[in-house]
């Protein structure tokens, strides 16, 4: 997958999906695309490196970033 633009992020298309979809298809964007959905998505979370070592002493990896994904779309 290519990387993402910010204003390009394909929120109808994985809304739409169940939630073994939705892992399956957000297991294949890179960690940079998943915290670049994660901003546009809720722009007063604290995703990026910078901000997340700043705020929690480490570093948001691709898992994490996928469940929190999965929760904001599925809850």
């Amino acid at each position: 997958m290519e990387t993402l633009e910010i204003n390009q992020h394909p929120t109808l298309i994985i809304h739409a999906q169940t939630k073994q979809d939705l892992q399956k298809e957000l297991s294949s964007w890179k960690r940079l695309d998943l915290i670049k959905w994660l901003e546009w998505n809720d722009r007063n979370g604290v995703y990026d490196d910078e901000s997340s070592l700043r705020e929690f002493n480490n570093i948001l990896n691709k898992r994490d970033a996928i469940e929190i994904i999965c929760r904001q779309i599925l809850e």
